[in-house]
């Protein structure tokens, strides 16, 4: 039976790219999405007979919940977890609209948390079970652009270092990505050669590279930039 990888934001970008690499590395991966016709497209390419995918508002608390429900009762044992799924939305955070810090908050840091600690026991039940939480520079640089995401970001890093703490004594395996600019739908319409960003299959990489090696090691925190520097 092959080992699975389920991935939050997994039908575009940074979450596709990582989908892709996991099978590739004999993985089954399921992704989970919130435009039907992105995740059909998305299995569609991965392959019926190596990918599943459920459709969700990853900003609503009752319905990570309940996913994360359906998906422990289909895979009882899970060994990697990838929490990806996430917003940009820019603007000063004093003057941002309102609604706008819950739904990066519930987007960005709630969904990891309902969906981890719905799979927690699959997790538990698994050797080499790892959790994947896809944070970014901004976890650790703020801007005045981007405020509210910054401190989502700043709080999902904050929670992967408890995690990490709460799954050592089940052998479970913690690591925060934090990518710069990636070149992605992010992106679109940024005046910018392809060359002043890195690839999300780069980002890829590394998270496999970080499992393979978790049998007597783990990478707790990755930081990765262009090789030209931020953007």
């Amino acid at each position: 039976m092959k080992s699975v990888a389920i991935i939050s934001g997994g039908s575009r970008g940074i979450g596709f790219a990582i989908a892709q690499q996991l099978i590739h590395d004999g993985f089954f991966v399921h992704i989970i999405g919130s435009n039907p016709e992105n995740l059909k497209q998305a299995v569609a390419q991965l392959g019926v007979d190596h990918a599943q995918s459920s459709l969700c508002d990853m900003s609503s608390p009752t319905e990570v919940i309940s996913l994360s429900q359906n998906l422990a009762s289909l895979y009882p044992q899970l060994q990697i977890l990838v929490n990806n799924v996430g917003a940009f939305l820019p603007g000063a955070m004093m003057d941002e609209p309102s609604g706008q810090w819950e739904k990066e908050w519930e987007l960005n840091v709630s969904s990891a948390y309902h969906l981890t600690r719905g799979l927690w026991s699959n997790l538990k039940a698994t050797s080499r079970a790892h959790v994947f939480n896809m944070c970014s520079i901004a976890s650790i640089v703020s801007y005045s652009a981007g405020g509210t995401y910054a401190v989502t970001k700043h709080a999902l890093l904050g929670f992967s270092k408890s995690l990490r703490e709460e799954g050592r004594p089940y052998g479970i395996r913690v690591t925060s990505l934090l990518p710069g600019a990636t070149l992605t739908d992010s992106w679109a319409g940024v005046d910018l050669p392809k060359e002043r960003f890195m690839s999300a299959d780069s980002v890829a990489k590394v998270l496999s590279v970080a499992y393979q090696i978790n049998e007597d090691t783990q990478m707790e925190e990755v930081l990765l930039r262009p090789i030209q520097g931020d953007i």
